[in-house]
């Protein structure tokens, strides 16, 4: 197939290193974000070999889906799961870019509503402006974040 990506290859080794420490967490955390990976990739008509950014995509959801957990087991009164989930999290945040802080969050959405022209059209330009948005923070910022932001600058 095509060129090996490298945040793959680097998930891969550090799995290897995890299984050879023993550290139970890290293999297992790692062995289910592989798997995750190589879904995705036979996911659709045809296989095919993910770039980074693919990764990037699967990892993010992955880190979203622990923080849910997390937060329901907690709801649910049953911390030793929901501590399990954070740790996940946190072994998989590792892999990822580092989280947008809020005030960089406003100014993409500022940046954007003055690219697309968005102010004067109010909450129907949501979409071209989340449009804009959405591919600089892929990765780095919940959407549901930024959609909210998206509603402050606009409604």
């Amino acid at each position: 197939m095509g060129r090996m990506s490298a945040l793959k290859d680097r998930l891969r080794a550090d799995l290897t290193t995890a299984i050879k420490a023993r550290d139970e967490l890290r293999s297992s955390t790692l062995r289910m974000v592989l798997t995750s990976i190589t879904n995705a990739e036979v996911a659709g008509k045809e296989a095919r070999e993910l770039s980074d950014d693919d990764i990037l995509g699967v990892l993010s959801s992955e880190a979203k889906r622990r923080r849910e957990a997390a937060t329901a087991f907690h709801d649910g009164g049953r911390e030793e799961m929901a501590a399990k989930e954070a740790a996940e999290g946190e072994v998989i945040a590792e892999y990822l870019p580092a989280p947008l802080t809020e005030a960089e969050i406003v100014e993409l959405v500022t940046a954007a509503v003055a690219q697309t022209g968005a102010a004067e059209e109010g909450m129907r330009a949501m979409g071209k402006v989340m449009g804009v948005v959405t591919p600089q923070v892929k990765g780095r910022a919940d959407g549901g974040v930024v959609a909210a932001e998206v509603r402050r600058q606009l409604g």
